[in-house]
C-alpha cells in the first residue's frame, strides 16, 4: 500500500500538534508485538486534545486504511477520567501500561468508548474506514493521540488458495516423478 495520508477536523475542539514528545516509552505500553509491531516514532510527535466538548473530531484517509490502530497518551489524570467516544466504530484493546513520562495505567474499553485515567495504550479497529470519528466529553490538561496501520494480514481465503496451489504444484511433482 502507498502513503496514506489524512486530514484532521477538531470540530472547534482545541488541538495542536506537539512535535517530537512523547517518547512513546515503554514500547510495550503501546506495541503487543504481533497486532502493532512497534509504538509510534517519537518524531512524529502527538495530536494534543483537552476535550470538555460534545463537539465531533473526525480523521479522514486519502485512500481506506484496513484495521487502522489509534495510540493513546496520557488520557486523563489520577482521581480524572477522560475518554474518546468513537463514533460508528468499536475500538479492541491491543496493548497498555504506564509511560516513561507520568506513568499511570493501561487505557480501557466499553463498547464504543476509551477510558483513561492517566490511561495509556492503543487500540484497532477492524475493518476497513475512510474516516473516524468521536467526541471528548471529559475536560482535562491535555492528552494526546497516533493514529497508524497495522502490518497486511492476508485474508482466510487467501491461504486456502495458497494451500490448493502448493497442492496442486505437489501432486504435479509427484506425477512427474512416476
Amino acid at each position: 500500500m502507498g502513503t496514506v495520508t489524512v486530514g484532521y477536523n477538531a470540530g472547534g475542539n482545541y488541538s495542536a500538534l506537539v512535535a517530537n514528545y512523547p517518547s512513546w516509552n515503554p514500547a510495550a505500553t503501546w506495541a503487543d508485538g504481533a497486532v502493532v509491531a512497534n509504538a509510534p516514532p517519537q518524531a512524529n510527535g502527538i495530536m494534543q486534545l483537552t476535550g470538555g466538548t460534545s463537539n465531533v473530531n473526525t480523521l479522514t484517509f486519502s485512500t481506506a486504511v484496513v484495521n487502522p490502530v489509534f495510540a493513546i497518551w496520557s488520557l486523563g489524570q489520577p482521581g480524572l477520567s477522560a475518554s474518546f467516544n468513537f463514533i460508528g466504530a468499536t475500538p479492541i484493546y491491543v496493548a497498555g501500561g504506564p509511560s516513561a513520562e507520568y506513568g499511570g495505567g493501561a487505557i480501557s474499553v466499553v463498547g464504543n468508548d476509551v477510558f483513561g485515567s492517566e490511561g495509556n495504550g492503543t487500540v484497532m479497529f477492524m475493518g476497513t474506514y475512510s474516516s473516524l470519528s468521536w467526541t471528548n466529553p471529559s475536560s482535562e490538561n491535555w492528552y494526546g493521540y497516533n493514529v497508524g496501520m497495522t502490518a497486511a494480514v492476508p485474508e482466510p481465503e487467501t491461504y486456502a488458495l495458497l494451500l490448493a496451489g502448493l497442492g496442486v504444484v505437489g501432486a504435479l511433482s509427484r506425477r512427474r516423478r512416476a
